[in-house]
């Protein structure tokens, strides 16, 4: 089944305690680019970026918290069409289940995923990115 996704795409933020610097200055330098989409965030990284930005994020519960599990409903209901996930794999999470299970639904569903600033930085400059795109989902009952 094909799913559409308009030009104002909506965009989930989350970034790992370690990446949090890196998810801001992520976000500063690509702050005009990202004023043009709709801006999902865990809690605290929602909350940092609108303090260091100005842009509008909608907040959810911390990570830890559920605001992963909130991001995995809202990706299944294909209200999120890109995760920009900035994860530490260098250091262990107590929610890890958790957020194995965001990135599986992310795959499962068929959204970009970024882990890192590079590939952020290669989703947000692909002309798709402001684009209405036809993306294929798993076929429903």
């Amino acid at each position: 089944m094909a799913v559409h996704t308009a030009r104002r795409k909506r965009i989930a933020l989350v970034a790992h305690d370690n990446m949090k610097p890196q998810m801001l200055d992520w976000a500063e330098r690509h702050k005009e680019e990202l004023s043009q989409h709709v801006l999902v965030g865990t809690g605290t990284t929602g909350r940092l970026v609108e303090e260091r930005t100005g842009l509008v994020v909608e907040k959810l519960r911390s990570g830890p918290l559920g605001g992963d599990q909130q991001l995995g409903a809202r990706i299944s209901d294909e209200l999120i069409d890109v995760l920009l996930f900035f994860w530490d794999p260098l250091e262990p999470q107590p929610h890890d289940p958790d957020i194995k299970a965001l990135l599986r639904i992310a795959v499962v569903w068929n959204i970009p995923v970024a882990c890192n600033p590079t590939t952020a930085d290669f989703i947000l400059s692909s002309p798709l990115i402001s684009s209405e795109y036809q993306r294929l989902t798993p076929l429903l009952d």
